[in-house]
């Protein structure tokens, strides 16, 4: 029995003492004992309904409970199995951003490399003289990646005591094609950071003379008559300046042109050693053509000589094959001498050689 079960007989069990009481002490009549006594039972049938719906009640939440246990148990495992699933997924996606943050800090390492590279290069750029070296410089990767050493001479000095960057060897015409490398950034970073029209004017004129002056440098110093090509190139290791001068300054392109320089990006002057190296193929097989008709004739000779040979081997090859047919019919000659002595009655061979004293050999022929 539950303890629930044990206080509400007590309690009843409480109630009829009292009730037993109350009677005794006032005094009652047989017809109240009678329904005290009806009460009492129905109270102690109420009570023992009581319990039993307690007890079954009691059974309902031993099985309630019961259920719940099981469905905590598997709630658990459901859960246990959902954290593993989620752990290991976790622990998947922390290796997966561990190597990410990996490649993120290689990268990043890279981009720090990148830009204190950029900030060297920026200084480079800054100082007049290192500005010169890096167009230089670029001008000698293109032309040694393009012609042979023997094509050009780089800091070649001009018989005016010149010095030209890049000196490409072609023969007259056209002659010698000096290379010079100018950068003019300084105007150009002004001409891209005016504020307004006027000091955007102001760095177009600046910018407009500085490549002028560059060009007349050129034309007066490294296009010699008689020594030189006519024509010279000015380098300019940026596209981008390239770009400006030929889309908003076509009248100084015009210009250069008249004074002869022809303005070359890294772009089109590796286009135009293209076309240098294959001039010179062309020049060098025009002076191997001589020496190639040289050596056609000299192989003609020597093969009109082993025809005389061949011919005088085939006049040798005739004699031996006429001896060789003389020698074939005399032994056919011997065979047929010697199958007719085989053939012939040996005794009548000696009846012959008796009567007539012939002999049984033919008679020498010198055939």
């Amino acid at each position: 029995m539950s303890p629930d079960q044990i206080i509400l007989l007590f309690a009843g069990f409480t109630m009829v003492v009292l009730v037993i009481y109350l009677i005794a002490r006032h005094g009652g009549g047989n017809d109240e004992i009678r329904i005290l006594s009806e009460t009492t039972e129905k109270m102690i049938n109420a009570q023992a309904e009581l319990a039993g719906r307690l007890s079954q009640l009691t059974e309902n939440q031993a099985t309630a409970q019961k259920l719940l246990d099981e469905r905590l148990a598997d709630v658990s495992r459901r859960v246990g199995e959902s954290l593993e699933k989620t752990s290991q997924k976790a622990q998947t996606s922390m290796a997966d951003l561990k190597e990410r943050l990996a490649v993120i800090d290689t990268a990043q390492k890279n981009i720090t490399e990148l830009s204190s590279q950029v900030v060297g290069l920026q200084d480079i750029l800054a100082n007049k003289q290192a500005r010169g070296a890096f167009g230089e410089i670029r001008l000698n990767d293109l032309v040694q990646n393009v012609l042979p050493s023997s094509a050009y001479e780089t800091q070649a000095t001009l018989s005016n005591g010149k010095r030209v960057d890049c000196l490409i060897k072609l023969p007259n015409p056209p002659g010698p094609i000096s290379i010079d490398a100018k950068f003019p950034l300084e105007s150009y970073h002004a001409l891209h950071e005016a504020m307004d029209d006027s000091a955007r004017k102001i760095a177009a004129r600046r910018f407009g003379t500085d490549v002028m002056k560059h060009v007349r440098d050129i034309a007066e110093k490294y296009i010699l008559p008689g020594e030189t090509a006519e024509t010279a190139l000015m380098f300019l290791p940026s596209e981008a300046v390239y770009g400006e001068i030929h889309a908003n300054f076509l009248d100084i392109v015009e210009k250069a042109f008249r004074a002869r320089v022809v303005i070359v990006s890294p772009s089109t002057l590796w286009a135009t050693l293209n076309t240098v190296r294959a001039v010179l193929k062309d020049v060098e097989m025009r002076e191997q053509a001589g020496v190639i008709q040289k050596e056609v004739h000299i192989l003609l000779e020597d093969v009109t000589r082993l025809d005389k040979r061949v011919s005088s081997l085939q006049k040798h090859f005739d004699l031996a094959e006429k001896d060789i047919r003389e020698i074939q019919t005399s032994a056919g000659k011997i065979t047929r001498r010697g199958e007719d002595i085989i053939s012939k009655d040996l005794s009548e061979s000696k009846a012959l050689t008796k009567d007539s004293g012939a002999s049984l050999l033919p008679p020498r022929s010198d055939d």
